[in-house]
């Protein structure tokens, strides 16, 4: 059996650089610009504490049409997952013991997307997080190889 190439018709952008981090990260725009669809990619290894309601860690996806001016999204605006208050698309608040990835689809039709890792409560050891945007269905394919 031969694989179908989703190389030549994707692109890949960092939203938060892989890192063990302890407090907020400082949220980079990645513009969506020649894309028709998104996928955010949230890699997190196991917790450097015990989460809970109050030492816990929330991704909060924004969204932008001029890369200036930033709405949370809603759950309209995702695939796969149930947006909280303000943006929220996952919360870390439990024991997360083990590595795990998640996906959380775009499909709210705005330019540019950011996301911050909200860290609430005391997190004296940090969590390895990463997360990456995967650009698709390109209006140029195929794209440039980012090897």
């Amino acid at each position: 059996m031969n694989m179908k190439d989703s190389h030549s018709g994707s692109s890949v952008a960092l939203l938060i650089g892989a890192a063990v981090l302890s407090a907020d990260n400082v949220p980079t725009a990645v513009d969506l610009r020649g894309f028709r669809s998104a996928e955010i990619l949230l890699a997190i290894g196991a917790g450097g504490i015990t989460f809970s309601d109050t030492d816990k860690i929330e991704f909060v996806l924004t969204h932008s049409d001029d890369g200036e001016t930033w709405d949370a999204v809603s759950d309209a605006d995702v695939l796969g997952a149930s947006v909280a208050s303000g943006g929220i698309i996952k919360a870390l608040t439990a024991a997360h013991a083990a590595a795990a990835a998640y996906r959380v689809g775009y499909v709210g039709g705005r330019r540019y997307l950011a996301l911050l890792a909200d860290f609430s409560g005391t997190h004296g050891t940090g969590t390895p997080i990463a997360a990456m945007l995967l650009e698709g269905d390109p209006t140029i394919a195929p794209t440039a190889d980012q090897a």
